[in-house]
Protein backbone atom coordinates (compact mmCIF):
# COMPACT_ATOMS: atom_id res chain seq x y z
CA UNK A 1 0.00 0.00 0.00
CA UNK A 2 1.37 3.42 -0.92
CA UNK A 3 1.11 6.67 1.08
CA UNK A 4 -1.70 7.89 -1.15
CA UNK A 5 -3.88 4.81 -0.58
CA UNK A 6 -5.46 3.34 2.53
CA UNK A 7 -6.97 -0.08 2.97
CA UNK A 8 -10.58 0.27 4.16
CA UNK A 9 -13.08 -2.37 5.20
CA UNK A 10 -14.34 -4.67 7.90
CA UNK A 11 -11.99 -7.28 9.36
CA UNK A 12 -9.17 -6.16 7.13
CA UNK A 13 -10.97 -7.14 3.92
CA UNK A 14 -11.62 -4.14 1.85
CA UNK A 15 -10.54 -1.96 -1.00
CA UNK A 16 -7.91 0.67 -1.56
CA UNK A 17 -9.09 4.25 -1.48
CA UNK A 18 -6.90 7.06 -2.85
CA UNK A 19 -6.35 9.95 -0.48
CA UNK A 20 -5.25 12.35 -3.22
CA UNK A 21 -1.92 13.09 -1.72
CA UNK A 22 -3.05 13.36 1.92
CA UNK A 23 -1.10 11.36 4.47
CA UNK A 24 -2.52 7.94 5.36
CA UNK A 25 -5.08 7.85 8.17
CA UNK A 26 -6.26 4.82 10.09
CA UNK A 27 -9.85 4.96 8.78
CA UNK A 28 -10.89 1.69 10.35
CA UNK A 29 -10.58 3.22 13.83
CA UNK A 30 -12.43 6.41 12.87
CA UNK A 31 -15.23 4.51 11.14
CA UNK A 32 -15.41 2.05 14.02
CA UNK A 33 -15.94 4.84 16.54
CA UNK A 34 -18.54 6.54 14.35
CA UNK A 35 -20.33 3.23 13.86
CA UNK A 36 -20.38 2.50 17.59
CA UNK A 37 -21.70 5.99 18.34
CA UNK A 38 -24.39 5.62 15.67
CA UNK A 39 -25.47 2.25 17.03
CA UNK A 40 -25.61 3.62 20.58
CA UNK A 41 -27.73 6.58 19.44
CA UNK A 42 -30.02 4.29 17.45
CA UNK A 43 -30.53 2.03 20.49
CA UNK A 44 -31.25 5.07 22.68
CA UNK A 45 -33.73 6.36 20.11
CA UNK A 46 -35.46 2.99 19.91
CA UNK A 47 -35.80 2.88 23.69
CA UNK A 48 -37.34 6.36 23.70
CA UNK A 49 -39.75 5.39 20.94
CA UNK A 50 -40.70 2.23 22.81
CA UNK A 51 -41.34 4.20 26.03
CA UNK A 52 -43.38 6.81 24.16
CA UNK A 53 -45.42 4.04 22.51
CA UNK A 54 -46.15 2.46 25.88
CA UNK A 55 -47.18 5.84 27.31
CA UNK A 56 -49.45 6.48 24.34
CA UNK A 57 -51.08 3.08 24.71
CA UNK A 58 -51.72 3.73 28.40
CA UNK A 59 -53.14 7.17 27.62
CA UNK A 60 -55.47 5.74 24.99
CA UNK A 61 -56.59 3.05 27.44
CA UNK A 62 -57.47 5.70 30.05
CA UNK A 63 -59.14 7.95 27.49
CA UNK A 64 -61.27 5.13 26.13
CA UNK A 65 -62.32 4.03 29.62
CA UNK A 66 -63.17 7.58 30.67
CA UNK A 67 -65.01 8.35 27.43
CA UNK A 68 -67.00 5.13 27.59
CA UNK A 69 -68.21 5.93 31.10
CA UNK A 70 -69.05 9.55 30.34
CA UNK A 71 -70.70 8.69 27.02
CA UNK A 72 -72.81 6.09 28.82
CA UNK A 73 -73.89 8.70 31.39
CA UNK A 74 -74.77 11.10 28.58
CA UNK A 75 -76.71 8.46 26.66
CA UNK A 76 -78.64 7.41 29.76
CA UNK A 77 -79.52 11.05 30.44
CA UNK A 78 -80.83 11.39 26.86
CA UNK A 79 -83.03 8.30 27.38
CA UNK A 80 -84.25 9.67 30.71
CA UNK A 81 -85.12 13.01 29.10
CA UNK A 82 -86.83 11.31 26.20
CA UNK A 83 -88.92 9.20 28.58
CA UNK A 84 -89.92 12.26 30.64
CA UNK A 85 -90.85 14.22 27.52
CA UNK A 86 -92.92 11.34 26.15
CA UNK A 87 -94.78 10.93 29.46
CA UNK A 88 -95.45 14.68 29.55
CA UNK A 89 -96.80 14.65 25.99
CA UNK A 90 -99.08 11.69 26.73
CA UNK A 91 -100.38 13.42 29.89
CA UNK A 92 -101.07 16.53 27.82
CA UNK A 93 -103.05 14.57 25.23
CA UNK A 94 -105.05 12.79 27.95
CA UNK A 95 -105.95 16.17 29.48
CA UNK A 96 -106.80 17.51 26.04
CA UNK A 97 -109.20 14.63 25.46
CA UNK A 98 -110.91 15.47 28.78
CA UNK A 99 -111.36 19.13 27.87
CA UNK A 100 -114.92 20.34 27.43
CA UNK A 101 -114.39 23.60 25.54
CA UNK A 102 -112.08 25.49 23.21
CA UNK A 103 -111.06 27.68 26.15
CA UNK A 104 -109.88 24.56 28.03
CA UNK A 105 -107.88 23.44 24.98
CA UNK A 106 -106.17 26.83 24.65
CA UNK A 107 -105.51 27.02 28.39
CA UNK A 108 -104.01 23.50 28.46
CA UNK A 109 -101.93 24.24 25.36
CA UNK A 110 -100.46 27.41 26.83
CA UNK A 111 -99.72 25.64 30.11
CA UNK A 112 -98.10 22.71 28.26
CA UNK A 113 -95.97 25.06 26.13
CA UNK A 114 -94.72 26.88 29.25
CA UNK A 115 -93.91 23.58 31.03
CA UNK A 116 -92.21 22.22 27.92
CA UNK A 117 -90.05 25.33 27.59
CA UNK A 118 -89.01 25.26 31.26
CA UNK A 119 -88.34 21.54 31.12
CA UNK A 120 -86.31 21.82 27.90
CA UNK A 121 -84.22 24.60 29.44
CA UNK A 122 -83.40 22.44 32.47
CA UNK A 123 -82.74 19.37 30.32
CA UNK A 124 -80.40 21.28 28.02
CA UNK A 125 -78.53 22.59 31.07
CA UNK A 126 -78.07 19.00 32.34
CA UNK A 127 -76.92 17.74 28.93
CA UNK A 128 -74.50 20.65 28.59
CA UNK A 129 -73.00 19.87 32.00
CA UNK A 130 -72.54 16.22 31.02
CA UNK A 131 -70.97 17.22 27.69
CA UNK A 132 -68.53 19.53 29.47
CA UNK A 133 -67.66 16.75 31.92
CA UNK A 134 -67.08 14.37 29.00
CA UNK A 135 -64.80 16.87 27.24
CA UNK A 136 -62.85 17.65 30.41
CA UNK A 137 -62.41 14.01 31.38
CA UNK A 138 -61.35 13.09 27.85
CA UNK A 139 -58.78 15.87 27.76
CA UNK A 140 -57.12 15.20 31.11
CA UNK A 141 -55.44 11.87 30.27
CA UNK A 142 -54.28 13.26 26.93
CA UNK A 143 -52.80 16.32 28.60
CA UNK A 144 -51.20 14.29 31.39
CA UNK A 145 -49.59 11.71 29.13
CA UNK A 146 -48.51 14.23 26.51
CA UNK A 147 -46.71 16.22 29.20
CA UNK A 148 -45.11 13.03 30.52
CA UNK A 149 -43.88 12.00 27.06
CA UNK A 150 -42.47 15.47 26.42
CA UNK A 151 -40.74 15.44 29.79
CA UNK A 152 -39.16 12.05 29.05
CA UNK A 153 -38.02 13.20 25.63
CA UNK A 154 -36.03 16.05 27.17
Amino acid sequence: MTDSEVKVGLNGNGFKMPLFGFPGIELRGVFGELTEQGIARAKEGCEKIKAASEETTEALREIYSSNASSATDYGLKVFEISNANTASAIDFFVHLLDSKSATDVVSLSVEQARKAFDTATDQNRELWALAQKLATEAGEPIKKHFAKVLQQAN
